[in-house]
């Protein structure tokens, strides 16, 4: 990352920070039970929900979808809200569209059909290459399940191993965990 650009980071993440028209793209954190999760919202929805790092994220909306980035709450906050209900167990389905322009054309297939996974259960990678017609593609769906840039909201989480071990993910094992627990818990009381 130039300096140039750890400085327009550091600039919109401010909370004192005011430009002079709203951003394109809305940038920020949201800090909850799996941990911080990067947030970016464009005017198609939101583009990242990511455990990577800001300035990671920063740099990767800025090299792809424009550098007209920087907080606005107005954009942010119902995706926030969402989140808070999510993990409450209150929210089943985000109802905020996702905009998936960081993802490959095949990772987006990958994600798509991850999204059709019904809340409380479980998927693997076999039957989603299966259902896209690329059963010997396996690796290739692992990469786009790794690479999703909308965490959470395309629940990538819900795919695990064939043997129904958890598999990675990119918020570590213990995030993946406690998501499916959610789920679980509030589907068995329902």
């Amino acid at each position: 990352m130039s300096s140039s650009d750890l400085d327009a980071l550091l600039r919109v993440t401010s909370s004192t920070y005011r430009g002079v028209r709203p951003p394109d793209i809305a940038f920020g954190a949201y800090d909850g039970a799996v941990g911080r999760l990067v947030l970016a919202v464009t005017g198609k929805g939101i583009a990242a929900c990511s455990f990577e790092t800001e300035n990671d994220v920063f740099e990767l909306i800025s090299r792809h979808m424009g550098d007209s980035i920087g907080p606005d709450p107005r954009r942010l906050d119902p995706v926030r809200r969402e989140l808070d209900a999510y993990f409450s167990g209150r929210l089943r389905a985000f109802a905020t569209p996702v905009d998936l322009t960081l993802a490959t054309p095949f990772a987006r297939t990958v994600l798509q059909k991850t999204m059709g996974v019904p809340y409380g259960t479980t998927t693997t990678l076999e039957e989603i290459g299966e259902s896209i017609g690329r059963p010997r593609a396996l690796r290739a769906i692992g990469n786009a399940l790794a690479s999703n840039p909308v965490c959470v909201i395309a629940p990538c989480h819900r795919v695990v191993r064939a043997d129904g071990s958890l598999g990675d993910y990119a918020g570590g094992a213990a995030a993946k965990q406690h998501l499916l627990n959610v789920e679980r818990r509030v589907s068995a009381g329902n």
